[in-house]
């Protein structure tokens, strides 16, 4: 019987902000007492405007070296892929060589947000750092025989080279 007392009159609490008459012209908020420590003005802090550029140029400078911190990884996936041709290594060097030709063609997106005196250097260490990965791919794509890299690969009439070993797992064979 409380509750609907409290509803009626619009208060349910002395704390409790009633919004639903807000389309009323007359209605206008409670007066209510700003909380300790709040201003109405606004301060700017002048170093702040310093601090934000050091941002910026921190941030782009994580942007453009971004290539650079996935080497490791792709390094440590394409030891752990191996050298077979099966499709989780094809998938993973197609992966590594298509992602770097990406960014590198999408520079002007990417770089757009870059301001300073560093930017020329920041598009460097990004175009070079793609230009590293691009290079990792293609050793992988070497080390598991998909480059044409010998003459016979080239040469219809050369033989390809004898290999002078073979091991298999845990078979002899003749």
């Amino acid at each position: 019987m409380a509750s609907t007392a409290a509803s009626r009159s619009g208060k349910r609490h002395k704390w409790s902000l009633d919004f639903s008459n807000r389309n009323d012209p007359s209605w206008r908020p409670p007066d209510v007492a700003s909380p300790i420590g709040y201003l109405d003005k606004t301060i700017t802090d002048p170093d702040s405007r310093v601090s934000d550029a050091a941002l910026v140029a921190k941030k782009a400078w994580d942007v453009a070296t971004s290539p650079l911190k996935q080497l490791p990884m792709n390094l440590f996936i394409m030891w752990m892929s191996g050298d077979s041709i099966s499709i989780f290594p094809v998938m993973m060097v197609g992966m590594m060589l298509f992602r770097p030709i990406k960014a590198i063609l999408s520079i002007n997106s990417i770089t757009e947000n870059f301001e300073g005196s560093q930017v020329v250097a920041q598009m460097m260490v990004y175009v070079l750092s793609n230009i590293l990965s691009l290079a990792l791919a293609l050793y992988k794509c070497s080390s598991m025989g998909l480059l044409p890299t010998t003459d016979s690969d080239w040469l219809a009439f050369m033989q390809p080279p004898k290999h002078l070993e073979f091991s298999g797992g845990g078979y002899i064979l003749s």
